[in-house]
Protein backbone atom coordinates (compact mmCIF):
# COMPACT_ATOMS: atom_id res chain seq x y z
CA UNK A 1 0.00 0.00 0.00
CA UNK A 2 1.62 3.36 -1.12
CA UNK A 3 0.79 6.21 1.60
CA UNK A 4 1.06 9.80 0.62
CA UNK A 5 3.40 11.51 3.36
CA UNK A 6 2.85 14.84 5.05
CA UNK A 7 5.87 17.61 4.72
CA UNK A 8 8.21 17.87 7.24
CA UNK A 9 7.16 21.62 7.60
CA UNK A 10 3.85 20.88 9.03
CA UNK A 11 5.28 19.87 11.81
CA UNK A 12 6.32 22.01 14.90
CA UNK A 13 8.25 22.06 18.27
CA UNK A 14 5.11 23.31 19.94
CA UNK A 15 2.78 20.28 18.41
CA UNK A 16 5.15 17.98 18.41
CA UNK A 17 3.80 15.26 21.02
CA UNK A 18 0.42 15.47 18.76
CA UNK A 19 1.18 15.15 15.45
CA UNK A 20 1.53 11.62 15.26
CA UNK A 21 -1.97 11.33 14.89
CA UNK A 22 -3.50 14.79 13.90
CA UNK A 23 -0.76 14.82 10.59
CA UNK A 24 -2.72 11.29 9.44
CA UNK A 25 -5.97 13.31 8.70
CA UNK A 26 -4.61 15.83 6.43
CA UNK A 27 -2.29 13.03 4.81
CA UNK A 28 -5.15 10.65 4.28
CA UNK A 29 -7.72 13.41 3.02
CA UNK A 30 -4.88 14.28 0.65
CA UNK A 31 -4.11 10.96 -0.66
CA UNK A 32 -7.89 9.95 -1.08
CA UNK A 33 -8.86 13.00 -2.75
CA UNK A 34 -9.57 10.69 -6.56
CA UNK A 35 -11.45 8.48 -4.65
CA UNK A 36 -15.04 8.10 -4.15
CA UNK A 37 -16.13 10.60 -1.57
CA UNK A 38 -17.36 7.66 0.90
CA UNK A 39 -14.15 6.28 2.02
CA UNK A 40 -12.54 9.01 3.24
CA UNK A 41 -15.18 8.26 6.35
CA UNK A 42 -13.33 4.69 6.49
CA UNK A 43 -10.05 5.54 5.87
CA UNK A 44 -10.73 7.60 9.12
CA UNK A 45 -12.01 4.54 11.09
CA UNK A 46 -10.12 2.26 10.39
CA UNK A 47 -6.95 4.86 10.55
CA UNK A 48 -5.34 3.77 7.19
CA UNK A 49 -5.50 4.32 3.59
CA UNK A 50 -7.39 1.38 1.81
CA UNK A 51 -6.72 0.62 -2.08
CA UNK A 52 -9.41 0.40 -4.84
CA UNK A 53 -9.52 -2.45 -6.63
CA UNK A 54 -11.58 -3.82 -9.79
CA UNK A 55 -15.63 -3.90 -9.22
CA UNK A 56 -15.47 -1.22 -7.26
CA UNK A 57 -14.02 -2.92 -3.63
CA UNK A 58 -11.88 -0.21 -1.22
CA UNK A 59 -10.19 -2.65 0.78
CA UNK A 60 -7.96 -2.73 3.24
CA UNK A 61 -5.10 -4.69 4.45
CA UNK A 62 -3.90 -5.73 8.43
CA UNK A 63 -0.17 -7.72 8.57
CA UNK A 64 0.16 -9.62 11.57
CA UNK A 65 3.61 -8.05 12.06
CA UNK A 66 3.14 -9.11 15.43
CA UNK A 67 3.36 -13.04 14.87
CA UNK A 68 6.26 -14.80 14.69
CA UNK A 69 4.94 -18.21 13.24
CA UNK A 70 6.52 -21.29 12.14
CA UNK A 71 5.14 -24.29 9.91
CA UNK A 72 7.79 -27.14 9.40
CA UNK A 73 11.11 -24.74 10.38
CA UNK A 74 9.58 -21.59 7.85
CA UNK A 75 8.76 -18.87 9.40
CA UNK A 76 5.94 -17.53 7.63
CA UNK A 77 5.70 -13.69 6.44
CA UNK A 78 2.79 -11.85 6.64
CA UNK A 79 1.93 -11.64 3.41
CA UNK A 80 2.17 -15.19 3.13
CA UNK A 81 -0.76 -16.08 5.77
CA UNK A 82 -0.94 -13.80 8.21
CA UNK A 83 -2.55 -11.10 6.79
CA UNK A 84 -5.90 -9.70 7.92
CA UNK A 85 -8.19 -7.65 5.43
CA UNK A 86 -11.53 -6.02 5.37
CA UNK A 87 -13.03 -5.04 2.32
CA UNK A 88 -15.93 -2.73 1.39
CA UNK A 89 -18.42 -2.38 -1.72
CA UNK A 90 -21.06 -0.11 -2.22
CA UNK A 91 -24.34 -1.85 -2.82
CA UNK A 92 -26.76 -1.42 -5.98
CA UNK A 93 -29.53 -1.65 -3.19
CA UNK A 94 -28.29 0.91 -0.95
CA UNK A 95 -25.55 0.96 2.23
CA UNK A 96 -22.13 -1.03 1.69
CA UNK A 97 -20.99 -4.71 1.88
CA UNK A 98 -18.66 -5.58 3.76
CA UNK A 99 -16.29 -8.81 4.17
CA UNK A 100 -13.24 -10.19 6.17
CA UNK A 101 -11.07 -12.53 7.56
CA UNK A 102 -9.55 -11.32 10.70
CA UNK A 103 -5.84 -13.56 11.64
CA UNK A 104 -6.42 -14.11 15.33
CA UNK A 105 -4.51 -15.56 17.86
CA UNK A 106 -6.38 -18.38 19.79
CA UNK A 107 -6.76 -16.43 23.06
CA UNK A 108 -8.06 -13.18 20.98
CA UNK A 109 -11.17 -14.94 19.55
CA UNK A 110 -13.51 -14.76 22.22
CA UNK A 111 -13.08 -11.15 22.67
CA UNK A 112 -12.53 -10.01 19.04
CA UNK A 113 -16.03 -12.23 18.69
CA UNK A 114 -17.85 -10.79 21.47
CA UNK A 115 -16.97 -7.22 19.70
CA UNK A 116 -17.96 -8.45 16.75
CA UNK A 117 -21.35 -9.60 17.63
CA UNK A 118 -21.94 -6.57 20.06
CA UNK A 119 -21.81 -4.73 16.98
CA UNK A 120 -23.81 -6.51 14.49
CA UNK A 121 -21.04 -7.32 12.53
CA UNK A 122 -21.96 -11.17 11.42
CA UNK A 123 -19.52 -14.35 11.87
CA UNK A 124 -19.33 -16.35 8.91
CA UNK A 125 -16.52 -18.75 9.74
CA UNK A 126 -13.94 -19.26 12.34
CA UNK A 127 -11.30 -22.09 11.98
CA UNK A 128 -7.75 -23.04 10.69
CA UNK A 129 -6.15 -22.52 7.10
CA UNK A 130 -2.94 -23.95 8.11
CA UNK A 131 -1.63 -27.22 9.75
CA UNK A 132 1.21 -28.00 12.02
CA UNK A 133 2.19 -24.07 12.71
CA UNK A 134 3.50 -22.65 15.90
CA UNK A 135 1.40 -21.63 17.33
CA UNK A 136 -1.36 -21.79 16.14
CA UNK A 137 -3.38 -19.68 14.00
CA UNK A 138 -7.34 -19.08 13.84
CA UNK A 139 -8.92 -17.14 10.50
CA UNK A 140 -12.23 -15.07 11.66
CA UNK A 141 -14.44 -14.59 8.79
CA UNK A 142 -16.77 -11.65 8.59
CA UNK A 143 -19.97 -9.72 6.83
CA UNK A 144 -21.97 -6.76 7.43
CA UNK A 145 -24.17 -4.68 4.83
CA UNK A 146 -25.17 -1.40 6.06
CA UNK A 147 -23.15 2.42 6.93
CA UNK A 148 -19.45 1.92 5.47
CA UNK A 149 -18.31 4.30 8.47
CA UNK A 150 -20.11 2.66 11.01
CA UNK A 151 -18.85 -0.90 10.31
CA UNK A 152 -15.42 0.09 9.81
CA UNK A 153 -15.79 1.57 13.49
CA UNK A 154 -16.81 -1.54 14.47
CA UNK A 155 -14.48 -3.95 12.58
CA UNK A 156 -11.44 -1.27 14.01
CA UNK A 157 -12.75 -1.86 18.00
CA UNK A 158 -13.04 -5.27 17.51
CA UNK A 159 -9.18 -5.60 15.87
CA UNK A 160 -8.26 -3.06 19.13
CA UNK A 161 -9.19 -6.30 21.62
CA UNK A 162 -6.20 -8.24 19.55
CA UNK A 163 -2.52 -7.28 19.16
CA UNK A 164 -3.13 -6.44 15.57
CA UNK A 165 -1.30 -3.64 14.82
CA UNK A 166 -3.29 -0.99 14.10
CA UNK A 167 -1.02 2.49 13.47
CA UNK A 168 -0.32 4.14 10.44
CA UNK A 169 1.66 1.46 8.04
CA UNK A 170 4.86 2.92 6.74
CA UNK A 171 5.80 2.65 3.27
CA UNK A 172 7.34 -0.08 1.94
CA UNK A 173 11.44 -0.04 1.12
CA UNK A 174 12.70 -1.24 -2.23
CA UNK A 175 12.40 -4.70 -2.28
CA UNK A 176 15.64 -6.55 -2.76
CA UNK A 177 17.15 -9.44 -5.24
CA UNK A 178 14.36 -12.37 -4.73
CA UNK A 179 15.97 -15.82 -4.79
CA UNK A 180 12.06 -16.97 -7.04
CA UNK A 181 11.81 -17.60 -10.83
CA UNK A 182 8.53 -15.66 -11.01
CA UNK A 183 8.79 -15.86 -14.56
CA UNK A 184 9.22 -19.58 -14.72
CA UNK A 185 6.11 -19.67 -12.17
CA UNK A 186 3.89 -17.20 -14.49
CA UNK A 187 4.79 -19.73 -17.15
CA UNK A 188 3.32 -22.56 -15.51
CA UNK A 189 0.55 -21.19 -13.80
CA UNK A 190 -0.56 -19.54 -17.03
CA UNK A 191 -1.74 -16.70 -14.43
CA UNK A 192 1.12 -13.73 -13.49
CA UNK A 193 1.56 -12.27 -9.76
CA UNK A 194 3.22 -9.82 -8.31
CA UNK A 195 5.56 -9.23 -5.40
CA UNK A 196 4.54 -7.53 -1.80
CA UNK A 197 6.64 -7.98 0.86
CA UNK A 198 8.74 -10.71 0.40
CA UNK A 199 5.89 -12.99 -1.07
CA UNK A 200 5.05 -13.50 -4.95
CA UNK A 201 1.34 -13.45 -5.20
CA UNK A 202 -1.41 -14.49 -7.91
CA UNK A 203 -5.02 -13.99 -7.54
CA UNK A 204 -7.27 -16.25 -9.92
CA UNK A 205 -10.95 -15.09 -10.01
CA UNK A 206 -13.27 -17.96 -11.18
CA UNK A 207 -15.45 -17.72 -13.95
CA UNK A 208 -19.05 -17.13 -12.65
CA UNK A 209 -20.50 -14.48 -11.23
CA UNK A 210 -21.16 -14.82 -7.26
CA UNK A 211 -23.48 -13.49 -5.53
CA UNK A 212 -24.57 -12.68 -1.53
CA UNK A 213 -27.87 -11.68 -0.08
CA UNK A 214 -28.50 -10.70 -4.20
CA UNK A 215 -25.15 -8.47 -4.66
CA UNK A 216 -22.06 -9.44 -6.85
CA UNK A 217 -19.13 -9.88 -4.53
CA UNK A 218 -16.30 -8.93 -6.82
CA UNK A 219 -12.83 -11.07 -6.67
CA UNK A 220 -11.38 -8.68 -4.67
CA UNK A 221 -13.66 -9.30 -1.94
CA UNK A 222 -11.91 -13.14 -1.27
CA UNK A 223 -13.50 -15.41 -3.65
CA UNK A 224 -10.91 -15.60 -6.36
CA UNK A 225 -8.14 -18.48 -5.83
CA UNK A 226 -5.00 -17.21 -4.12
CA UNK A 227 -1.98 -18.43 -4.27
CA UNK A 228 1.27 -16.92 -2.56
CA UNK A 229 4.95 -18.13 -2.98
CA UNK A 230 7.57 -17.90 -0.27
CA UNK A 231 11.36 -18.16 -1.11
CA UNK A 232 12.83 -20.58 0.86
CA UNK A 233 16.51 -21.48 -0.52
CA UNK A 234 17.82 -22.68 -3.89
CA UNK A 235 14.50 -22.20 -5.87
CA UNK A 236 12.32 -23.43 -3.85
CA UNK A 237 9.19 -21.52 -1.75
CA UNK A 238 6.68 -22.23 1.00
CA UNK A 239 3.41 -22.15 -0.91
CA UNK A 240 0.02 -22.18 0.84
CA UNK A 241 -3.42 -20.23 -0.17
CA UNK A 242 -6.68 -21.70 -1.34
CA UNK A 243 -9.05 -22.57 -4.07
CA UNK A 244 -12.51 -21.13 -4.60
CA UNK A 245 -14.21 -24.54 -5.54
CA UNK A 246 -17.76 -25.57 -5.87
CA UNK A 247 -18.83 -28.99 -4.99
CA UNK A 248 -18.26 -30.87 -7.74
CA UNK A 249 -14.54 -30.12 -8.22
CA UNK A 250 -13.55 -30.19 -4.50
CA UNK A 251 -12.20 -33.69 -4.69
CA UNK A 252 -10.93 -33.65 -8.56
CA UNK A 253 -8.32 -30.47 -7.24
CA UNK A 254 -7.59 -32.72 -3.91
CA UNK A 255 -6.37 -35.37 -5.98
CA UNK A 256 -4.42 -33.13 -8.61
CA UNK A 257 -2.89 -31.19 -5.53
CA UNK A 258 -1.76 -34.98 -3.79
CA UNK A 259 -0.17 -36.26 -6.62
CA UNK A 260 2.23 -33.17 -6.93
CA UNK A 261 3.09 -33.14 -3.58
CA UNK A 262 0.88 -30.49 -2.60
CA UNK A 263 -0.71 -31.34 1.12
CA UNK A 264 -4.43 -30.28 1.50
CA UNK A 265 -4.82 -28.19 4.84
CA UNK A 266 -8.45 -26.82 5.08
CA UNK A 267 -11.52 -27.17 3.14
CA UNK A 268 -14.57 -25.16 4.32
CA UNK A 269 -16.79 -22.42 3.65
CA UNK A 270 -15.75 -18.83 4.35
CA UNK A 271 -19.34 -17.63 3.53
CA UNK A 272 -23.37 -18.53 4.66
CA UNK A 273 -25.45 -17.93 1.86
CA UNK A 274 -23.47 -17.15 -1.17
CA UNK A 275 -24.69 -18.32 -5.02
CA UNK A 276 -23.49 -20.42 -6.34
CA UNK A 277 -22.33 -22.06 -3.20
CA UNK A 278 -18.27 -22.21 -2.40
CA UNK A 279 -15.85 -23.86 -0.41
CA UNK A 280 -12.71 -22.92 0.34
CA UNK A 281 -9.42 -25.38 0.05
CA UNK A 282 -6.14 -24.45 1.55
CA UNK A 283 -2.99 -26.00 0.97
CA UNK A 284 0.71 -26.15 1.86
CA UNK A 285 4.14 -27.23 0.33
CA UNK A 286 7.67 -25.90 0.33
CA UNK A 287 9.59 -27.78 -2.61
CA UNK A 288 10.71 -26.19 -6.29
CA UNK A 289 8.47 -23.25 -7.23
CA UNK A 290 8.08 -24.06 -10.45
CA UNK A 291 7.67 -27.49 -10.09
CA UNK A 292 4.52 -26.74 -7.35
CA UNK A 293 3.14 -24.29 -9.76
CA UNK A 294 2.83 -27.00 -12.19
CA UNK A 295 1.02 -28.80 -9.61
CA UNK A 296 -1.29 -25.80 -9.48
CA UNK A 297 -1.83 -25.65 -13.00
CA UNK A 298 -3.07 -29.17 -12.85
CA UNK A 299 -5.79 -28.41 -10.00
CA UNK A 300 -6.90 -25.02 -11.96
CA UNK A 301 -7.70 -26.86 -14.96
CA UNK A 302 -10.13 -28.66 -12.52
CA UNK A 303 -11.85 -25.88 -12.49
CA UNK A 304 -13.89 -22.95 -14.25
CA UNK A 305 -11.23 -20.58 -13.19
CA UNK A 306 -11.52 -17.33 -15.40
CA UNK A 307 -9.04 -17.95 -18.00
Amino acid sequence: MQLIRCPYHLLTASVVAIVASAAAVPCLAQATASLPSWTASVDAALGRRGTMNAGGVYKFGFPRSDMHVAVQGVQLKPALALGSWVAFKPMASGGTMVMGDLVLAEAEVATVMQALQDSGVTLTALHNHLLHENPHVMYMHIMAMGDAAKIARSIYAALARSETPLGMPVSPTAAGPVDLDTVGIARALGYSGKMNSGVYQVGVPRAEVIREHGEIVPPAMGVATSINFQPTDGGRAALTGDFVLLGTEVNPVIRALRSHGIVVTAVHSHMLTEEPRLFFMHFWANDNAVTLARGLRAALDATTARR
